[in-house]
Parts: C-alpha cells; sequence; structure tokens
C-alpha cells in the first residue's frame, strides 16, 4: 500500500475517533502513532517479525514532537495572553470597561446587549482565549441584561457570540498558533486581526439593533444616565486601553522600530495588568486563581498542539499535503470559488471539533493547497490569483480561517462558548444558549463574505508594517 492511501486510511480513522466522542488531543497523537507504525511497518514489507521494530521507531518519531515544536519562543505568548485577559477580570478591570460601556451605549434599542458586544471585544484586546471571555461576561453581563428584562436565551446568545471576538482581536491564541503552523510572522497576523475584529463587532451590534427594533421585548433600552456619569466611567476603562496600546507598540510601532518581539509585548503587558491588580487590590485567593485559570487553559491547548503535531509530523511521511495540493490544483475551477468551498467545509467541519483542533488538524494539508491556488509562496501580486503576494495571501487566508474558528465555537452541537455560557450560568441550558446565537450565523457569514470580497479590510495593517 503506498504511504498516501495509508494517509487517507489513517485520517479516517481519526475522524472517526473525533466523531465518536475522544479527545482530539488523544485522537490526533493515537491516529499519529498508528500511521507511523503503518507506514514504516509497510517499508519492511510486512514483515511479522519486524513490527517491534515498526513501532520502536514510530514511538521515538512520535516523541521527539512536542519538544521540538513546542519549546518555540513564539508559543510563550500563549499562556502570557490568557494571562492578562484573568488579571484583568479578577483586578475588577472588565466590569469597570462594561460599565463604561453600558453608561455610553446601553440607550440603543438593545443597548445592553450591544455594551456587552463591544466589551468583550475591549476584553479581547487584552485576553487571547475566547472560552475566558465568554466565562467571564456570563458572570458580569447576563445578570444585567436580565434584570431589565431582556429575553434569556438573546442574552445569552450575545455573551457566546461576543465572546468569540477573542478568536481574532490581538492578543489571539489562535492566531499565534496559525503564524506557528504555517511559519509566519506572529506579529503581522496580529496586526491583520485589529480591523476585522472591529468590524465583526460593529456588524454584531447592528444586528443587535435590527433586532431590538423589530421585537420590541427582547432587547429594552436603558435610559437615564447623566453625561456626568458617562465621563465619570471612562477611567476605568483606560487601564485595558494601556495595555492594548503597549502591546501594539511592542508589536508594531508606527513611529520606528518595533520595541520588541510579540513575545516580550504579552510577557510586558501581563505585568503591566498584574500592577495595576496589585494596585486595584488584588488579594492573594484571587491571583491564585488567575494563576490556575491561566495553567488549566494554557494546558489544554498546548496538548491539543502536541497530539496533533504527532499527527502532522505522520502527513509529511504519507505525503498528503502535497497530494491534495496537487489534486487541488488541477480542479477546472476558479481559485476564489474553491477558496469559497474550502471555507464552507470548515463551517461543516467545526460543527464536530473544536477551533483549535480543527486547524491544527486541517491546516498542514489546507494551507499549502490554498498558497499553491495563488500561484506558490514566493509568487507576487502580479502574478497571483487572488491579487496579493504568498506573505499578504498567508496573512488573509489566517484571518479568513481564523473568522470560521469563531463560527465554530457557537455552532451546535460542539459550540464551545455555549457550553461554557450554560455552565456559568444554571438557570440556562445549552439549548437556551444554541437557540440565542442563532442570529449570529447571519450576521458572520455576512463578515466572512465581505472579508473574501475586500481583502484590504484584512491587509491595510500587515501591508502599513511592511
Amino acid at each position: 500500500m503506498e504511504p498516501i492511501e495509508i494517509g487517507l486510511w489513517v485520517t479516517g480513522f481519526l475522524l472517526i475517533l473525533v466523531v465518536t466522542g475522544m479527545r482530539v488531543a488523544f485522537a490526533a497523537a493515537l491516529a499519529g502513532l498508528v500511521g507511523l507504525t503503518w507506514i514504516f511497518w509497510a517499508k519492511f514489507g510486512y514483515d511479522p517479525s519486524r513490527f517491534t521494530k515498526a513501532l520502536t521507531i514510530a514511538v521515538k518519531t512520535a516523541g521527539q514532537v512536542p519538544h521540538s515544536k513546542v519549546s518555540s519562543q513564539a508559543l510563550s505568548l500563549i499562556p502570557t495572553f490568557i494571562l492578562i485577559g484573568y488579571l484583568a477580570y479578577y483586578a475588577g478591570l472588565t466590569k469597570a470597561l462594561f460599565e463604561a460601556a453600558k453608561r455610553w451605549i446601553a440607550w440603543l434599542p438593545g443597548g445592553l446587549a450591544v455594551s456587552t458586544v463591544f466589551a468583550t471585544a475591549g476584553f479581547a484586546a487584552v485576553s487571547g482565549a475566547s472560552v475566558a471571555t465568554s466565562a467571564v461576561f456570563a458572570r458580569i453581563a447576563i445578570p444585567e441584561m436580565l434584570a431589565i428584562g431582556y429575553n434569556k436565551q438573546f442574552a445569552a446568545g450575545v455573551v457566546a457570540a461576543g465572546g468569540t471576538l477573542a478568536s481574532l482581536i490581538p492578543p489571539s491564541a489562535i492566531l499565534v498558533i496559525y503564524a506557528i503552523i504555517v511559519e509566519q510572522d506572529v506579529g503581522k497576523l496580529l496586526l491583520a486581526g485589529f480591523i476585522p475584529g472591529a468590524f465583526s463587532a460593529v456588524i454584531y451590534g447592528l444586528l443587535i439593533v435590527g433586532i431590538a427594533m423589530i421585537f420590541k421585548t427582547v432587547g429594552p433600552p436603558v435610559k437615564g444616565f447623566t453625561w456626568k456619569q458617562r465621563f465619570a466611567a471612562l477611567p476605568g476603562a483606560l487601564p485595558i486601553m494601556f495595555v492594548v496600546v503597549i502591546i501594539i507598540f511592542f508589536v508594531y510601532n508606527p513611529f520606528g522600530e518595533a520595541w520588541g518581539t510579540p513575545t516580550e509585548g504579552g510577557a510586558l503587558g501581563a505585568f503591566v495588568v498584574f500592577l495595576m491588580a496589585l494596585w486595584r487590590g488584588m488579594k492573594w485567593a484571587e491571583l491564585k486563581s488567575a494563576l490556575l485559570e491561566t495553567a488549566k487553559l494554557a494546558v489544554m491547548i498546548f496538548s491539543i498542539i502536541w497530539g496533533v503535531l504527532i499527527y502532522v509530523r505522520f502527513l509529511g511521511f504519507a505525503d498528503l499535503p502535497g497530494a491534495f495540493s496537487d489534486w487541488i490544483t488541477s480542479l477546472e475551477m476558479s481559485p476564489m470559488l474553491i477558496l469559497i468551498c474550502i471555507l464552507l467545509a470548515y463551517a461543516v467541519l467545526g460543527m464536530f471539533m473544536d477551533a483549535i483542533g480543527m486547524l491544527l488538524l486541517t491546516l498542514p494539508v489546507v494551507y499549502p493547497a490554498v498558497m499553491a491556488l495563488n500561484g506558490g509562496e514566493a509568487v507576487s501580486a502580479a502574478d497571483s490569483a487572488f491579487g496579493m503576494n504568498g506573505t499578504m495571501c498567508a496573512i488573509w487566508f489566517g484571518i479568513l480561517v481564523v473568522k470560521m474558528a469563531e463560527f465554530c465555537l457557537i455552532t451546535p452541537p460542539i459550540g464551545l462558548n455555549c457550553f461554557v455560557v450554560a455552565g456559568v450560568r444554571d438557570d440556562l441550558t445549552v439549548q437556551d444558549v444554541f437557540k440565542g446565537v442563532t442570529p449570529f450565523f447571519i450576521a458572520d457569514a455576512i463578515t466572512i463574505a465581505l472579508l473574501v470580497a475586500f481583502p484590504g479590510i484584512v491587509l491595510y495593517l500587515p501591508s502599513l508594517a511592511g
């Protein structure tokens, strides 16, 4: 049996494991180990006496992956970004941000829900984790929306959908993972996420206002805040904005050379938020909780990376990415239509897999195919299919894929953000949250369509970075 055939059989085995409920990290590691063993045994002519040797070689090959790949300095961004978010929450910065948004925006139809979306966007700018964002605002925003008569399902849907913005707005853990997998510049990818992330928040806000205007009882406006109260709430939101500015200037200084690497920017951001938290009176129990929550989420992400990279190593031996690229480029269809089909496939796949696992499993195969469609890594903008050079195409595709990962965070039956919101609130079921997020599918579809049609939305900031 040829290596490519082995690759297809093992990939099918992996999909069965995932669909039947095995965690992506363990399913990918097991499939990768089985595949490596199969390939090495095939080289020995399936000699029963040499199966043990094939297994030994496979185990050694797989065992090299976790340290060699995860020791990358860029991955240290992930725990620092997550820590920033949890420190901000336990220091009370998140509540202050929500209060400021409420006083300025809540007068609109559905204004408190719009305030929640914009507050989650602000919090996303200091937290790289969608799950953490959803959990935080399920505690802060949902009680306030329910207190003034919001529909329970709608309030839950707003928080679950708003939490997805942390996947796109830097600092984003998923963007960092994408950059490492496809070997692109982390700083440029983080920059590329700002405008699409803000754009997504605005689309969500417009959708909420439209729904509240049509269905008057869904989200009543909140009135009565004076201008004095509004301006008084702004200082509480400034610390988070300050941290965002620090991280941006470290990644990209518009007035000259960057002050440091994204890794250093993330570490400095965490240190600044830590000092703010101490200044605001954070107690040891709260600091301990922030550190433990960060460790749990970071370990979960790193475990997925470890397992999937073993499978990725097997894919390299099977040459499945190269075969898929050749097949994609041989199709008699326009490159843009093929790209749209790939994005639709992500939408379906996301119904059964978590976002990070889905990207890690598919990118080693899909990314080379998309780059081949555009004309290759070294292609110029003039000669490319999508009208951009190889680097810009990689950034554009990365934002599209991460936006699809956002979409998958709220799609049934695996939508992780929906489970988090339901888990935080005893008065909500997962079914309530899934019903509440349904209108946001339309908003995400509109956003993705506009990002595909107008790549400049994504590429403007990275192009300034050179």
